[in-house]
């Protein structure tokens, strides 16, 4: 159990894993906005498609910088991990989409230039509210960094 909160703790993993969530959040974020602002899209169904992005980005990110030397080398193991990254964090996302329902359903409008900036708001308040479940469930299952 000690190797494994060792793994967990380690701040350099951990801020390097924030920081890619930062430039993830970026990008779920953007997308995220311009299918509800722009597109008219209902935010729960917008965060999806920007949380689904924003995997995609993050786990390149990741599996080239923050879990380096983590995880079996090949073709086959690369899309394994990147099965494992998108369920993973569908728990995430469904912590995400959730909270983002939650918001959205409070009596609170911030209408600027006819878009509810509240609703864009949810979107980043969600994204932090699973930041610590997915670097768990990203260390342990995905990259097994506390099996070597």
């Amino acid at each position: 159990m000690s190797d494994v909160r060792d793994e967990l703790l380690t701040a350099s993993r951990f801020g390097q894993f924030l920081s890619v969530g930062v430039v993830g959040a970026g990008f779920d974020i953007t997308t995220s906005s311009v299918l509800t602002a722009g597109l008219g899209v209902p935010p729960e169904l917008a965060k999806l498609v920007g949380a689904e992005v924003a995997i995609v980005v993050m786990f390149t990110i990741n599996e080239r910088w923050t879990f380096a030397g983590h995880g079996v080398a090949g073709q086959w193991a690369l899309l394994r991990r990147f099965i494992k990254s998108n369920l993973v964090r569908s728990g995430g996302v469904g912590v995400q989409v959730i909270v983002v329902w939650l918001l959205t359903q409070l009596p609170i409008a911030l209408p600027f230039i006819g878009v509810d900036l509240w609703e864009l708001a949810t979107f980043p308040i969600a994204i932090a509210s699973s930041l610590v479940l997915n670097y768990v469930l990203e260390s342990l299952f995905t990259w097994r960094v506390a099996s070597g």
